[in-house]
């Protein structure tokens, strides 16, 4: 991989700040849960080569990026087997300014790469799949990064088969770290089912139903976008409309402050937590890429700070929509 150059001191003092969601053509996963909406499949060589190429071009354009850059990769696959991905996370979150470098994993592979990051920038959004992994080994997993004082949430999916499984896992995480549910894709959940994955997951309710949000303000588009191997700019993964290209500068002037969504509804956590209908840029501050709210912090962060607003509106009661 080219190596990463370190920055200019002023250029942390760039103006602006910009969240990438990096997707690239990575589709490989050794889980194969029934559930998950990502195309499976086993990448060949020659895409894996590919894989790796955009990554390593997307790393150089951070790199040498004018502004603060946030980077939460959410690959088709697991990225985290990949050894080109577990190198450039720890790259660029050495960069200063750099403020937050996290990704989507199942954590089945070994943590012990985290050594070399910068543990005030790099943090993991974990998913505990039941069917796919032994529970001691999973929990093992979250054990070893807590005494790494690497920063992670973990979550599961909302299904009934995995509710005991959620709430042992709940009751077996280090301290401090955060249990988000997801509520199944397409499920309509009761009022009883609700709140007992409420009690896991005090955030739920924003999960529960998708969010009405045809005409409704977003970030994505403005200080959010959505980046793919070649490049192409969307506003967010959900919506197909391309802004430019990355690498020639093009998106830029189509970028536009909090543009209104043009899709009629949003119900994936890496779409609506952008949505300026909702509170979660308070809920979650200081932790909106890897899915940790402002009550949850680190033991080894300087950087992060809980920053928990009395604006902050928490759920409301099952049955209601959260806007």
């Amino acid at each position: 991989m080219t190596a990463l150059v370190p920055l200019l001191a002023d250029r942390r003092d760039a103006a602006g700040s910009l969240t990438i969601l990096y997707r690239g053509p990575l589709a490989s996963c050794d889980y194969d849960c029934g559930y998950c909406p990502f195309a499976k499949r086993r990448d060949t060589a020659e895409q894996l080569r590919a894989d790796r190429a955009a990554l390593e071009r997307f790393a150089g354009w951070v790199a040498d990026a004018p502004e603060r850059v946030s980077v939460l990769f959410t690959p088709w696959g697991e990225g985290l087997v990949r050894s080109w991905y577990r190198r450039t996370l720890a790259e660029l979150s050495r960069l200063p300014h750099v403020e937050r470098v996290a990704i989507q994993t199942n954590l089945s592979a070994r943590p012990d790469w985290t050594a070399a990051a910068d543990l005030d920038t790099l943090a993991l959004w974990a998913t505990y799949h039941p069917d796919q992994v032994p529970y001691a080994r999973f929990l093992g997993r979250c054990r070893d990064l807590r005494e790494r004082g690497v920063r992670f949430s973990v979550g599961i999916v909302g299904l009934p088969e995995h509710l005991s499984a959620a709430r042992r896992l709940r009751d077996e995480l280090p301290e401090g770290v955060y249990l988000w549910v997801n509520a199944a894709e397409g499920r309509t959940y009761t009022d009883d089912e609700a709140a007992a994955w409420a009690a896991l997951d005090p955030h739920f309710g924003f999960s529960r139903d998708p969010h009405p949000s045809h005409g409704v303000a977003c970030r994505t588009g403005d200080t959010v976008i959505s980046v793919d191997g070649e490049g192409t700019v969307r506003r967010c993964h959900f919506v197909p409309e391309v802004l430019g290209n990355l690498y020639d500068g093009s998106f830029r002037t189509a970028l536009a402050p909090t543009p209104p969504c043009p899709k009629q509804e949003c119900d994936c956590h890496i779409g609506y937590v952008h949505l300026t209908s909702l509170p979660l840029y308070d809920v979650f501050a200081g932790g909106v890429l890897e899915r940790i709210p402002a009550a949850f912090t680190s033991p080894n962060s300087r950087r992060v700070t809980s920053r928990l607003s009395s604006r902050v509106t928490s759920p409301g009661p099952a049955g209601t929509r959260l806007r």
